[in-house]
């Protein structure tokens, strides 16, 4: 652990040299197979050309001028996510912690304007939604919060994909103005919600005039086999927020709004020094250009049920696996047991992927991985996992 370094993490004991597609090769040359991609961020692999070549163009020309001026490429970045999205305006920001503060501030704005004087907006058990002071309240994971308490007021907790727990709140307070949800919760375990829920929290925002957030920063950009995860049950909201795999590594987030939400932002409500500087929005337009012109989307959708398919066959029946689930390159295993030690275990064998919520092995490979690195990927995973589960307590 480097002595000037604040001790917010724990490392594994690796330092990556360089990457390219969905590999990575250590200080020492030895290469491992990136099933992670920087947290679903790096959703092109690494050193793609396009990017590489967008970056160092901009860097070149223009990095950064303020948004005191007219910035061509956020305008034509704005442009095009919009029209993808089906959404109206945008804001952008550094990550997607910002994002989500963006479109917190605008739920508030929002509940101020229908004279509500306390707006609270309805968070979900086992979400994540940043670590700034807002969004860390808004995630329904007690660890998080632990140890930063006053949190901040203005949120009522619901479980997840539970339609009748939204249903009582909106009998109970008048003060809710908001949803805000993942369309699949990411950081708590990959858990996908049944087919009805966007659409029925939709009807429920509609029906009582509230806002329907949706948090896309993990499952956005082609992740889940759609350009966003909502277009899966075209349950468009009304505020949605991006990072992550936006930028591939270029740190860009954003918030999108249409209708009534998309005007509530005036001058001096809210900005950012570097949000949507000329250097990520050419990054996030050589991503979205490329994801476009390769069809990523559909190569995804059937990837990620060809392994979801893999796993379950290689792992059925298998004592310890209490589930396996996926949507697109978003794919969990589930055990019965903490696994932390999969961690170092795999980084052992040459393949890099995360331990979340304790016990659930989550993958989230590049989106432009071959078929033979998705074979490898559920290979490797799964001997594993059996490996471990096979492997008596120390």
């Amino acid at each position: 652990m480097n002595a000037h370094l604040m001790q917010n993490y724990a490392p594994l004991p690796v330092t990556f040299a360089k990457g390219e597609g969905a590999w990575l090769w250590d200080k020492e040359g030895r290469k491992y197979l990136d099933a992670l991609s920087g947290v679903a961020v790096c959703g092109l692999g690494h050193a793609h050309p396009a990017v590489a070549k967008a970056i160092c163009e901009q860097a070149g020309t223009l990095m950064h001028t303020s948004n005191w001026y007219h910035i061509e490429h956020q305008e034509t970045l704005a442009e095009k996510l919009t029209a993808l999205a089906g959404m109206d305006r945008v804001f952008f920001s550094n990550s997607g912690a910002e994002a989500n503060e963006a479109a917190i501030k605008l739920a508030r704005l929002y509940g101020h304007q229908k004279d509500i004087n306390n707006p609270a907006i309805i968070v979900m058990d086992g979400s994540f939604h940043g670590r700034t002071m807002a969004t860390l309240t808004a995630t329904g994971n007690r660890k998080v919060q632990a140890g930063f308490e006053p949190l901040v007021q203005g949120f009522a907790r619901a479980p997840f994909n539970d339609l009748s727990a939204l249903e009582t709140i909106a009998q109970n307070n008048n003060d809710v103005v908001a949803i805000l949800v993942e369309p699949v919760i990411g950081e708590g375990g990959i858990q996908i919600p049944d087919d009805d829920y966007l659409p029925g929290i939709r009807k429920l925002c509609d029906d009582n005039g509230w806002l329907m957030i949706l948090d896309e920063i993990q499952t956005g950009i082609g992740r889940t086999g759609q350009w966003f995860a909502f277009q899966h049950s075209n349950s468009t909201p009304d505020i949605m927020t991006l990072a992550k795999g936006l930028g591939n590594g270029a740190p860009i987030g954003a918030c999108l709004a249409k209708g009534g939400a998309a005007e509530l932002f005036q001058p001096g409500h809210h900005g950012s020094t570097y949000g949507g500087n000329p250097l990520v929005c050419a990054a996030a337009l050589a991503v979205l250009d490329t994801l476009e012109k390769q069809q990523l989307n559909t190569r995804v959708a059937q990837l990620g049920e060809r392994m979801l398919s893999n796993f379950k066959t290689a792992l059925a029946d298998v004592e310890g696996v209490s589930g396996i689930r996926g949507l697109g390159l978003m794919l969990a295993i589930e055990l019965d047991r903490p696994c932390a030690e999969i961690l170092q275990q795999a980084l052992d064998a040459g393949l890099l992927l995360n331990v979340t919520a304790g016990n659930v092995v989550r993958l989230l490979p590049p989106l432009i991985i071959t078929d033979d690195e998705a074979e490898q990927i559920v290979r490797l995973t799964t001997e594993l996992i059996k490996t471990f589960l096979d492997t008596p307590p120390a």
